[in-house]
Formats: structure tokens, sequence, C-alpha cells
């Protein structure tokens, strides 16, 4: 640990301050709605005297949030949500130009990682925000004497939705959680849009390998596997796509996709890429059947949908061929290339989602927290939805930004939608 200015933090290098200082100025440029609402925050100050714990990717979109919320009165400590998805000068600028407690070094063993979330939890926070459900989860198990200083929190990834569902339905949860994942404005174009680019970028950067022509199979049809589709699909690719549920396969069908079991696509998928929230999308029994040279790569949160023990013992020799790709030489010979070491392969491959589609996640993401602080208290130790009005607000303000108009209801289609007695002949 370090201490300047009686400043705590633990992070690779301060002296890349600066770099990160002009990357989160350049994200700046895109994220024009929290811009506005930093404008709102400084005259207002919400967060006025308020403890924050975050447990984010620390990217320079998650470093302009921070800024916000600093500038809204809030005192915050930050934490890395994943060892490999850290952008070290961010990290860095954090520290410098903002004095925020920052504990996050990309490539941070496990056992740092940890440390660095019980960490921020030592901010005896008020609201917590979570990717992943990890911060919340050492809180209730770990940290539990703090429970009582927390209002509410936030958690912005669908594996952590899901992990705080299923606390929250066996009576565990402490308090209540906003879905931020959940609102329109997150899983309609953060992990549509955000993640299949940026997907597809880090899969490019850890490989540079040509996607057009390949078999690429997607793991999933939710929302980010949607985007991986369609992006892979837009480079070329012939995209596979494997499912669970007969609704989001028929879909996929409809969109034009090929649907199979994952067995049957694993013979003939040269890249295969999940992003479902679950383990083991990519099993011995389906590695034992793929193509020499296929590459393995995952997009949802934690890495456990590529299933690496099982891989770890098919193989006589492990690899690293070039950063964030390793490759697995099996008994019979063929090679299995895994990118970004089975976690989040656009964070540890790449740079994240596009700052002008993480505009609105963050934007909710800072919404929620104050909703929580007026409403808190009223609430259970349950998981809610972003509510429509904020939601809608996002999406007005970011067509504004963007110089989109669309129209609004006259005062008599208004009436007429709010009328049960007209239909025909009326």
């Amino acid at each position: 640990m370090t201490a300047v200015k009686e400043l705590t933090y633990d992070i690779a290098d301060i002296n890349l301050a600066e770099k990160g200082r002009f990357r989160m100025r350049w994200a700046a440029k895109e994220m024009p709605v929290l811009d506005l609402l930093e404008e709102r925050f400084k005259k207002e100050q919400p967060f006025k005297g308020v403890r924050m714990a975050a447990a984010m990717h620390v990217t320079s979109e998650t470093a302009n949030l921070m800024r916000i919320l600093i500038a809204g009165g809030a005192e915050v400590a930050l934490a890395a949500s994943n060892p490999l998805s850290t952008q070290d000068d961010i990290a860095a600028a954090l520290v410098a130009y903002y004095e925020m407690p920052v504990y996050a070094i990309k490539g941070e063993t496990n056992a740092q990682y940890n440390s660095h979330l019980d960490s921020v939890l030592n901010i005896r926070p008020n609201i917590t925000m979570d990717d992943g459900m990890d911060l919340v989860a050492m809180l209730h198990t770990q940290r539990s004497e703090l429970l009582g200083d927390v209002v509410g929190g936030t958690e912005e990834t669908t594996t952590g939705v899901i992990r705080l569902k299923a606390m929250a339905a066996a009576g565990k949860l402490k308090f209540p959680v906003m879905a931020v994942n959940d609102a329109m404005t997150k899983h309609f174009f953060d992990n549509r849009y955000g993640t299949g680019q940026s997907t597809i970028d880090g899969i490019i950067r850890a490989t540079n390998i040509l996607l057009a022509g390949k078999n690429f199979v997607v793991g999933g049809f939710g929302w980010c596997s949607k985007g991986i589709a369609m992006r892979a699909r837009g480079m070329g690719a012939n995209v596979i796509v494997t499912e669970v549920d007969p609704l989001k396969a028929l879909e996929a069908v409809m969109e034009g996709y090929r649907v199979m079991p994952m067995l049957e696509a694993a013979k003939i998928g040269h890249i295969f890429c999940s992003a479902t929230g679950d383990m083991h999308v990519f099993d011995g029994h389906h590695m034992e059947v793929m193509p020499d040279g296929a590459v393995l790569a995952n997009s949802g949160h934690f890495d456990i949908e590529i299933n690496l023990k099982a891989l770890e013992k098919m193989s006589t020799k492990i690899t690293r061929v070039r950063d964030f790709l390793d490759e697995y030489t099996l008994e019979d010979g063929r090679r299995l290339y895994v990118a970004g070491e089975g976690r989040l392969v656009n964070l540890a491959a790449a740079e994240g989602h596009p700052s002008a589609v993480m505009d609105m996640s963050f934007a909710n993401q800072a919404l929620a927290a104050e909703y929580m602080l007026k409403m808190g208290k009223e609430l259970k130790g349950e998981v809610y939805n972003v509510p429509e009005d904020i939601d809608r607000e996002i999406a007005r303000l970011k067509l504004e930004a963007m110089g989109v108009q669309c129209d609004t209801l006259t005062a008599e289609q208004s009436a007429y939608l709010n009328e049960w007695s007209l239909g025909t002949g009326h």
C-alpha cells in the first residue's frame, strides 16, 4: 500500500496518471448525458456526505462516472470487479487527479482481488455499486458488521442480477439493489451494441484472425449474445447460435441464424464465444470434438463459461502464443486457443464498451444511486427495476445530445389511449 496525502490506494504505477487523464477526456467527449448530470449534481449536491463503495471495471468510462459522483459530493472508493479488466493508467488518474482511493491492478491475483474488495468496504458504504455482485457477497459474508450503514446498491451485470435474485429468493439479501442491467437503456443498447462491438474487438485483438467465412458459435441468445451474433455476422462470419430456452432459440432462427445443440456446433465451429452468465457453456465433451485451431472466448462476467480445468486435464502443454492468447496442446495433437484467460474478452484483451453506449449505462448507475438514497429505507431487501421515468429520461437526454428529435403525443392521442369506451364506430 502507498500513502500520499493520507490517501491509501493500491495501483500499478502512479506515473501513468497523465496518460489516463487524456484517455478520460477522450471518453468524456462521447458521454454528454453524464455531463448534463454533472451540471445538476454540482448545483444540488445529492451525494453530499454519502460514502460509496464501488467494484467495477476500472476503465476510462467508469472514471467519468466516478467524476460526476464526486462532483455530486460523494466520497467514493473503487476496486476492480475483475482481475483483468483494469486499465492501469485510469486507476492512476483517479488517484492523482481526483484523490480517490483506488484498489485495482491489471493482472492482479485472486488474493489481491479479494483484498481490494475488502479495502473499499473500509469506507463503510451507504451505497454499493457492483459489477458481478462480489462486493455485495463479501459485504454479507465477511463484513456483515457494515450492513447497518448501507441504504441500497446498484448492479450492472447480467451475472450479478442473477446472483442477487437468487440471494433475495433465499431471504439473504439485507438491503435493496437496483438492477441497472435490466434497464431498457442498458440491455437494449449497452448489452447489445456495446458487448457486440467490444467482444469482437477483443477477439480480433487477441488473435488477429479474419472472421469472414469462419463458423462463429455464440453461446446463448440473450441481449449480450444477440449483439455478438449481430456483429460477427456483420464481419462476414457464419453464425451458429446455441440455446436452452426454446423461445430464444426460435427468435435466433427467425433472425436467420443456424441453431443447433452445442455438441453439434462444437464439431464445426472455428470461433466460440459465450455470454450467458452460466458455467461450462463450453465443457470438456465439447472440446473433445472441436477442430484443431478453434478459438474459445467468453464475454460473460466470470471465467466459468469455459471449463478451463477440463481443458487443462486434456492438455499436454499450455503456451502463451500472443498477449492474451493461450495455446492448449491436446493429447491427440489438436490445439485449442483461449482468449483472455477465459475472462471477459472485451476487457481482458481490449478496452471494453465504447464510451457513447456507457454514457447511458452510467447515467442509470448515477440516477439509480440517487433514487436509492431517497427511497432505499422504504424498500425491502430485494432486487428492483430501474423506474421507467428514469429510463425514458436517459433515452431523451441521449437523443437530445445526438441532435435527434422524436414525436410526442397530442392531447387528443393521449386522451384516446387512456379511454376504454372508444372502439369501432367512435
